[in-house]
């Protein structure tokens, strides 16, 4: 931990202490009591006033552990983050530059796994006036409810009021996450989150420093914990106006190189395992022609075809979809579905040469081959290789 976010640290620790923020006349101590173990995490950059009246509302509704990160804003926001310290006891921890949302995340994530020994999870909120003390209180509570659950606050996109921008960005991430990975979310890009201790802990080493962070968190969970939705308020400042660190161009290529990775990983496998397959029946076919003249190619492409399949299915399992599934069911469900996969192209080709008899065989399996391709993509991705952890 940098010098500052020590500073910082003490200087919160001198001025309330975790356990002694009072306001007189008000009930806020006791109230606070009950959500102690779920801080507020508030990554900001360059923020407005809305920073400052989203703490104050936290603190007026009995949320007085509050961890704001300053991602390098300078010195002309100190002002904003000296009055979250000062008027709402809140803790701030500071970036000497900007490093991104992500960074902001992990080090508030590190701080509060060495901090709080009664923590059970955090909740992580936007720091320019999106997402309410209601909807917050909802992701805590939500937490609260199951502790191995990861919450995710999520917005209603067809609202006339939201941006186009957003709109369409999250509709489109929404069928890229499920069709590419697996995980059916309605709000791929939401800051609201609930984070059960654990996953914090995990998320540490998790790469991206940025706005990609957040997707490698929905990947992350998958076979870990359980994903559970909180619908909560759409709020924007305006539709076109609307104050944003996101680049729309830079952070969406970033995004979806992450949803692309699997399957260009299952690209790679599969491409190396036929490749595979080829150099051992070309090595296998002398070896065995002498000992069995008439069955040597069968021979030679059945053994050829076991190991490539065996290589696959290891480089699938550990690579490419990381799974956490025992091997005997994961390799039952692998061998069974490509027993069915051959049977189905043996078929499928059959049945397409008489019907498009105008087309060359090859063409047809090609054609076939491709389409099984990508079916086999998503249910290795969502049934195979599914784990919990």
């Amino acid at each position: 931990m940098s010098s500052s976010m020590t500073a910082a640290t003490k200087s919160w620790r001198a001025g309330s202490g975790r356990s002694t923020l009072r306001r007189p006349g008000s009930q806020l101590s006791k109230r606070r009591g009950s959500r102690m173990g779920i801080p507020v995490v508030i990554p900001a950059y360059e923020p407005d006033g809305k920073l400052l009246d989203l703490c104050r509302s936290l603190v007026e509704s009995g949320i007085g552990d509050i961890v704001v990160v300053d991602d390098g804003s300078g010195e002309e926001y100190q002002p904003v983050f000296k009055a979250v310290q000062e008027e709402c006891r809140g803790v701030v921890l500071r970036h000497a530059v900007n490093m991104g949302k992500g960074r902001a995340l992990k080090d508030a994530f590190n701080f509060l796994l060495n901090e709080r020994e009664d923590l059970i999870g955090c909740v992580t909120a936007d720091s320019d006036g999106q997402h309410t003390v209601k909807d917050i209180l909802k992701c805590m509570e939500a937490l609260e409810q199951g502790h191995n659950r990861f919450i995710l606050g999520c917005r209603d996109f067809d609202q006339p009021d939201v941006p186009f921008k957003s709109r369409f960005g999250n509709k489109l991430t929404q069928k890229v996450c499920k069709g590419l990975c697996g995980i059916a979310v309605s709000d791929t890009q939401t800051g609201l989150r609930a984070v059960p201790k654990e996953f914090m802990g995990y998320l540490l080493n998790t790469s991206g420093e940025r706005f990609e962070f957040e997707t490698n968190m929905l990947l992350e969970s998958k076979g870990r914990f359980e994903i559970a939705e909180v619908m909560i308020e759409t709020v924007y400042d305006s539709r076109t106006g609307h104050k944003t660190h996101f680049d729309p161009v830079r952070d969406s290529i970033r995004i979806y190189r992450i949803f692309g990775g699997v399957f260009f990983r299952f690209l790679v496998s599969s491409f190396s395992s036929s490749i595979l397959d080829i150099l051992l029946f070309l090595l296998l076919c002398p070896v065995l022609e002498a000992a069995a003249p008439l069955w040597y190619a069968a021979a030679a492409t059945a053994l050829a075809r076991a190991v490539s399949a065996l290589y696959n299915y290891l480089v699938n399992y550990k690579i490419v979809f990381r799974s956490r599934e025992k091997h005997r069911r994961s390799a039952i469900k692998y061998f069974t579905l490509a027993a069915i996969q051959m049977c189905m192209s043996a078929l499928l080709v059959t049945a397409g040469i008489h019907i498009f008899y105008m087309l060359e065989e090859v063409v047809v399996k090609i054609a076939v081959d491709i389409v099984l391709f990508f079916i086999s993509y998503r249910i290795q991705n969502s049934y195979v290789f599914r784990a919990k952890g």
